[in-house]
């Protein structure tokens, strides 16, 4: 397989070839996710199209704010999506519906909205207050892009700011685990 310089991939479908493109048939298949997500109000969390070992992965990772995603709501999403993402993706691929998973790494700025609430250990680069700890659990309280991440520490029972750019890395916590 060859890759141009805007990372499009070759493939084979019959005999000619064409050019794929990830983000055109992102943008392509979105709304059409996002609706049928909203009709069982679930909401995407993660929509990503990843070629692995010589096949393309279509995976969308969803999220309740009312309830916990099961499998149900995950067997709905793919079938109600099937039949309509085979007639917007030109090539083979798996379709993968699952819900984030309890220690769901967070990967964007918008997930902070999302699981808005939720608990999540947090490791910084800096500490942000005389405790000098730079990796912790709490709560997500808010997210705004310019200030950035407000969590409620369990251990000083506060709100506290920390900057976007002082996160190394947050991910969802269950004490279930």
């Amino acid at each position: 397989m060859a890759r141009d310089k805007h990372n499009k991939s070759q493939v084979n479908k019959s005999t000619s070839f064409e050019y794929i493109n990830k983000h055109e048939i992102l943008e392509k298949i979105q709304p059409l996710i996002d609706n049928t997500l909203m009709r069982f109000g679930l909401i995407p969390v993660e929509i990503e199209l990843v070629k692995e070992n010589h096949r393309w992965f279509l995976r969308i990772f969803i999220f309740s704010t009312e309830r916990e995603v099961g499998i149900d709501d995950c067997e709905k999403v793919s079938r109600s999506l099937s039949d309509f993402l085979e007639d917007l993706i030109p090539f083979k691929y798996y379709l993968e519906v699952s819900s984030p998973g309890m220690e769901r790494k967070i990967k964007s700025d918008k997930e902070y909205l999302i699981f808005k609430g939720k608990d999540i250990n947090i490791k910084l680069k800096e500490p942000v207050d005389d405790s000098g700890e730079k990796q912790f659990v709490a709560k997500i309280v808010d997210f705004d892009e310019n200030e950035g991440l407000t969590v409620y520490t369990y251990k000083d029972k506060q709100n506290i700011l920390i900057k976007k750019e002082n996160i190394v890395s947050a991910k969802l916590y269950s004490s279930e685990i």
